[in-house]
C-alpha cells in the first residue's frame, strides 16, 4: 500500500462543522483493516528506537491510534482533555481558535522529567490546539517532545508556528 492509497481514502465533506471548511474524514480510514493497520506501521515504524516512554493523545481524535501506538512502542499512553474531563489534579494551558478561546488540561502527574514524549493528534491546520499541547508538556520537563499528525493541511502552515527543535512528522499531506 502507498501514501498515495491512503491519501485517496480520505473522505472530503465540504462546508462541516461550518460553511467554508473542508473537513478531512479519517473514519474511512479506520474503518479498513488494510488502512488501518497501514497506518498503524507507518507511526511504529516511525518512532520505534527513539525512547518514547508516553503517547500523548489530544481528545478526540488523538485517542484513535494513540494508545494503539503507545502498546507497539512498550510505552504508556496519556490523555490530554477539554477543562472538566480529567478526575485528578490538572495543569492547564489555554489557547485561541478560529472561532474563540479554549483550554486543554492534562493531569498534574502525568509525565515526569525522564520522560521521551510523542504527542499524537489526527490534524494539523492552524496549529492552535497542539501549540498548546507542547506547551503544557513542556511545562511539565520532559526529555523530549515529538509531535505527530496523520494529516497537515500544508496551505495553513501550521507547521511554522512549532519551535526548530520539535521533530514534527505527518503522514497524508493535503494542500486544503
Amino acid at each position: 500500500m502507498s501514501i498515495e492509497t491512503l491519501t485517496a481514502a480520505v473522505r472530503n465533506i465540504p462546508d462541516f462543522p461550518i460553511k467554508g471548511i473542508q473537513f478531512k474524514d479519517i473514519t474511512t480510514l479506520f474503518q479498513s483493516p488494510t488502512h488501518l493497520k497501514e497506518l498503524s506501521d507507518i507511526l511504529y515504524e516511525r518512532y520505534k528506537g527513539k525512547g518514547i516512554t508516553k503517547v500523548v493523545g489530544i481528545e478526540s481524535r488523538g485517542f484513535f491510534l494513540g494508545p494503539e501506538l503507545a502498546i507497539r512502542l512498550n510505552a504508556g499512553f496519556v490523555p490530554i482533555r477539554k477543562p472538566g474531563k480529567l478526575p485528578y489534579k490538572v495543569i492547564e494551558e489555554k489557547y485561541t481558535k478560529e472561532y474563540g478561546e479554549d483550554a486543554i488540561q492534562i493531569h498534574e502527574d502525568a509525565l515526569s522529567e525522564d520522560d521521551v514524549v510523542l504527542i499524537h493528534d489526527d490534524l494539523l491546520a492552524t496549529g492552535g490546539t497542539m501549540v498548546a499541547a507542547h506547551k503544557l508538556v513542556k511545562k511539565m520537563k520532559v526529555k523530549k517532545i515529538y509531535i505527530n499528525f496523520l494529516i497537515e493541511l500544508e496551505a495553513l502552515n501550521g507547521r511554522a508556528l512549532f519551535p526548530n527543535d520539535v521533530e514534527l512528522d505527518t503522514i497524508l499531506k493535503f494542500e486544503i
